[in-house]
């Protein structure tokens, strides 16, 4: 049977092979493990193969396992949509958020984060693929929300995050990427100390590393397929 441990194994090998045909540093890019819909366990068997980092995308679920596994020193990022009423439990117990698109999540996270912790870690989300469906600032109001956020006491801007559109046409995959590297590009040009392109999934990690990531979000590939469904925080945001 294939283990959690093996298809860890599997991506990071697939992580190091496009790093180096890329002309990259495999060691710049970070694995970061999409747990949601998986129990506790699973990812404890993730975290003895090696595993520290997970991403969790429903805000009750992520607490669940923030419990359940306190004895583990896991860095915790939530990388699902953010409603404004979840930015207290978000900010209180999470290292990282990856999908800020509006100013009022950004003030309310900040607000929220409590002076004992370090600044929250966090990313703008860019709707790439222009999809109504998707998350995320438009591309030609990116610097105006970074500079935003920039300026909340309680966060910190590492970078930007992108879902692009689910196709099998590399061409159009490599494209949503390179726009997104091209904008990370523009704010450091500008003057943003940014050093995070949280983008690439299972099925497209090998172009999204040849774009720029330094973050993976792997799920299906080290879990496997869902077996459930989560019916929580699926409605609209507020």
């Amino acid at each position: 049977m294939t283990t959690i441990a093996s298809r860890l194994e599997t991506v990071k090998a697939r992580i190091i092979d496009a790093a180096n045909k890329a002309g990259r540093d495999p060691a710049t890019i970070q694995l970061l493990a999409a747990s949601k819909t998986n129990p506790p366990e699973n990812l404890r068997e993730a975290w003895e193969a090696g595993q520290t980092v997970f991403g969790e995308n429903y805000l009750q679920e992520g607490l669940m396992k923030v419990r359940a596994l306190a004895d583990l020193p896991i860095e915790w990022h939530f990388i699902g949509p953010i409603q404004s009423n979840k930015t207290k439990p978000i900010a209180e117990n999470f290292a990282w958020v990856h999908g800020i698109d509006r100013e009022k999540i950004a003030t309310r996270l900040s607000s929220a984060r409590p002076e004992s912790l370090p600044p929250l870690q966090v990313c703008v989300q860019v709707n790439v693929s222009g999809e109504i469906t998707k998350s995320g600032v438009d591309p030609d109001k990116v610097l105006e929300l970074a500079s935003f956020v920039r300026d909340l006491p309680r966060l910190q801007l590492r970078g930007l995050m992108a879902v692009p559109e689910l196709t099998a046409v590399t061409a159009l995959q490599r494209e949503q990427f390179q726009m997104l590297r091209e904008i990370f590009e523009q704010l450091q040009q500008q003057g943003f100390d940014i050093d995070t392109l949280s983008m690439g999934m299972s099925e497209d990690l090998e172009n999204a590393i040849a774009e720029g990531a330094t973050i993976v979000r792997i799920g299906t590939a080290i879990f496997g397929q869902r077996r459930y469904a989560i019916p929580e925080e699926l409605g609209s945001r507020q």
